[in-house]
């Protein structure tokens, strides 16, 4: 088995190279079409010279928006190449103003988006101007406007980011499209059953007046007084409260929640006539209605610095993180284990020479340690094993949610990964208005390739100190931040490698930053 290891990782690693020297981050070996052909952001507006030229594994350019061009909020983006481990930048970025279209509950957008899509992609000044999207259609009753950045850091190629940077925010304004009526009327929670008035709700009459009173169950059971067929009609007693209060923001959790299932369901489903190579982290932000929603399916990061403080906005899942789960799973479905891992954990690898000694372990119901006898069973390789980023589920991947990988098998066997993996985010919610923000108040979302190497606080303190020395009215400033972090990652290239601050090893993965100034939070409509 620890030879089979072996191989994984040095077969995982070639896999990478493969997967990233064809466009579009497709197999070579592959006869299918792409669905997608390989892109840097299409914000950055950049040649096909420009983007062969990014990739210079030895230079690492820093990429970052041209002059003339404008995010929406002013927000800036900056990102690197890695320094060897793939042949193209693995990452994918997106950042658009999407239009949700009021339609039938049963409509969805097609798989690839028409020329006249549901969910519309606009470029955006921060104020809006130049918007091309009339103030008029942002108050429509027909439509709701969202803002929209990602960030999707691909793995064994870029062919699962560079479609899920195309198409999940359209996942996203499908499913917002079914509540558009209800996120509007703020004045009233969500019905529990779409196109019931809540006067109808029997649920909400415990103590209301009329003929429509409801019955405890137990009354209702046993014919008491009011129930039909009952020999009186006596009032019955009031019914407890029982329903929840579903407030109008958990919608949108879970539309975005379900966007990201329908994104990896369209992965999973046009594999079988794209060539979609790989898998994706993804990290998303909404603004909608005045709020802020973030979410994480994998190693990204994002983080909100207010006035010093830092309020951090998305957790890592890896091996360690959701190491109770994934050790669940393995313990309730052990023929997904493949007859060659264990779920539980040691350690170290267990010997053949300690079966019958007391050794330290640990399962799916504790987070601390205890004593067991080794059993055979036990010199079966960990579910997870590892720690830090070598940590790997199944001797193989590093992260335990995203999109994507849906052929992924541990190394010469038919033990499929994917059961394991989930594509569901976390999501977080910030209100903006809650705060007045000031021009240095910022949301900083990075790939793993920044805070591998940075802490939350040398980022804050990095970007705090970069914004205090720029014009506040200079609307490049939060660019030029982004570049500047990107840098304080990537380092500089000396003799043993790539080197940042106190000569620690620097950054050799890809790196992809957003700054978004939360200020113009406070202005949108």
């Amino acid at each position: 088995m620890l030879t089979r290891v072996k191989s994984a990782v040095a077969g995982f690693m070639g896999g990478i190279m493969a997967g990233g020297s064809s466009g579009g981050g497709g197999n070579p070996g592959s006869e299918l079409p792409m669905k997608f052909p390989y892109m840097r952001p299409e914000f950055l507006g950049l040649c096909l010279d420009e983007i062969e030229c990014s990739a210079d594994h030895i230079a690492r350019p820093i990429l970052i928006l041209k002059e003339t061009r404008r995010l929406p909020w002013a927000t800036g983006y900056a990102e690197v190449i890695n320094a060897g481990k793939s042949a193209l930048n693995e990452d994918q970025a997106c950042c658009e103003v999407v239009v949700a279209r009021r339609r039938p509950m049963s409509y969805c957008p097609p798989s690839t988006p028409s020329k006249t899509p549901t969910a519309k992609r606009r470029n955006s000044l921060p104020n809006g101007e130049g918007l091309g999207l009339r103030m008029d259609l942002i108050h429509s009753p027909s439509g709701l406007v969202f803002h929209y950045w990602a960030l999707f850091d691909g793995h064994a190629g870029s062919g699962a980011a560079v479609v899920a940077s195309r198409l999940l925010q359209h996942h996203i304004a499908c499913q917002l499209q079914a509540v558009i009526e209800i996120l509007r009327n703020v004045t009233s929670l969500p019905p529990t059953v779409l196109g019931e008035e809540p006067d109808n709700n029997p649920y909400l009459q415990g103590n209301t007046p009329g003929p429509h009173r409801a019955l405890t169950r137990a009354a209702s059971l046993r014919g008491a007084a009011g129930a039909p067929g009952s020999p009186c009609n006596t009032p019955p007693p009031p019914r407890f409260f029982t329903e929840k209060k579903i407030q109008h923001e958990s919608l949108v959790i879970g539309a975005i929640e379900n966007a990201f299932k329908e994104m990896d369901a369209q992965i999973e489903r046009e594999k079988q006539v794209y060539n979609i190579t790989g898998g994706c982290t993804a990290l998303t932000v909404v603004y909608l209605l005045g709020k802020l929603y973030v979410g994480n399916a994998g190693d990204s990061r994002a983080i909100i610095i207010r006035n010093n403080e830092i309020i951090p906005m998305s957790t890592e899942f890896t091996p360690e993180s959701e190491r109770q789960r994934l050790q669940f799973l393995g313990f309730m479905q052990p023929h997904l284990l493949g007859n060659e891992f264990t779920h539980l954990e040691f350690p170290r690898r267990v010997q053949r020479k300690e079966v019958g000694k007391r050794m330290l372990y640990r399962d799916f119901t504790m987070s601390g340690w205890a004593y067991k006898t080794i059993e055979d069973e036990d010199l079966k390789f960990p579910l997870i094993y590892g720690e830090g980023k070598k940590a790997r589920v199944l001797a193989t991947i590093g992260v335990t949610r995203g999109l994507g990988d849906h052929d992924l098998k541990v190394h010469d066997s038919n033990i499929y990964i994917k059961p394991f993996l989930s594509c569901c985010p976390e999501v977080k919610v910030y209100n903006l208005m809650q705060y007045e923000h000031g021009a240095d108040d910022v949301l900083v979302m990075g790939t793993d390739g920044l805070w591998d190497v940075l802490s939350n606080q040398e980022v804050a303190e990095a970007v705090t100190t970069f914004l205090a020395n720029c014009d506040p009215d200079d609307l490049h400033r939060y660019t030029m931040a982004a570049q500047d972090l990107v840098m304080r990652a990537r380092g500089v290239l000396r003799d043993r490698g790539w080197r940042i601050t106190n000569e620690r090893l620097g950054s050799g993965d890809d790196i992809s930053v957003f700054i978004i100034p939360l200020m113009y939070g406070n202005r949108q409509p």
